[in-house]
């Protein structure tokens, strides 16, 4: 079937925002009065857990750090925090989008592609990214935003992306969807998608085999991208022209 529309994860697809999250993570623990600070290898492995707030749950309660249950009691008000400090970063232009978005998305769009998003972040940071690095018109390029605080399940499970599939009225078939995770690969899967995957800092380490295609990014006219893995042998840019062939 021909392609009508992409999909797109936030976090490490769209951007390199991790490092920003866990600045706001480490510095809303602060404000909190917590004794906590994640480092790199500490936050890479908490990644494993989709979302959020079930992140630091996991985190208190596997990890049992002092003043856990103090935590606990303000776990919504303690993510509300970290998330409104996010989007002051992210407002003060600490993420750039990674090679090639910027391009694909204008491309796409001219080419009347429906675009949608489909996340296990929330809807603000969302909306705080994609105007803070598309302009004020960045969320409206957007048809269809499946965030997760919108669905039951998080990733690996299909719900975001079976939620963007109806929202933007598209089949599986139709639509392409673009991950840096493999619990993003597991569920656009599980939804019935293709996948492209863009492996990020914290996910280099990560098996893609599963993807229909693999680069280290999505390439610019004077940074090329790199092919990994699957269909794209020999493509320095992902268009969407390639797209559609991937699609078919």
């Amino acid at each position: 079937m021909p392609l009508k529309a992409l999909i797109f994860d936030v976090d490490g697809t769209l951007a390199e925002t991790e490092e920003t999250h866990r600045r706001a993570l480490n510095e809303t623990f602060a404000e909190f009065g917590l004794p906590w600070a994640w480092d790199q290898p500490t936050y890479r492995r908490l990644l494993r857990v989709m979302g959020g707030k079930e992140r630091l749950r996991h985190f208190i309660e596997h990890d049992r750090p002092p003043r856990g249950d103090d935590a606990l009691a303000v776990l919504t008000e303690l993510h509300a925090a970290k998330n409104r400090r996010y989007a002051a970063l992210v407002g003060e232009g600490r993420v750039s989008l990674r090679p090639g978005v910027e391009r694909l998305i204008r491309e796409a769009r001219s080419q009347e592609l429906r675009l949608g998003i489909a996340t296990t972040t929330s809807q603000s940071n969302v909306e705080a990214l994609l105007a803070a690095t598309l302009g004020p018109e960045g969320p409206a390029l957007f048809d269809a935003v499946a965030a997760g605080d919108s669905v039951h399940a998080k990733k690996p499970a299909p719900d975001v992306f079976d939620l963007a599939i109806d929202r933007l009225g598209v089949a599986p078939t139709e639509a392409l969807a673009f991950e840096d995770t493999i619990y993003g690969l597991r569920a656009a899967a599980a939804a019935g998608l293709k996948s492209v995957a863009t492996p990020s800092f914290y996910t280099d380490d990560q098996d893609f085999s599963d993807a229909a295609a693999v680069f280290d990014q999505l390439g610019e006219p004077d940074r090329p991208a790199r092919h990994i893995a699957g269909a794209g042998a020999g493509v320095t840019m992902v268009t969407v022209a390639f797209l559609r062939t991937l699609a078919a």
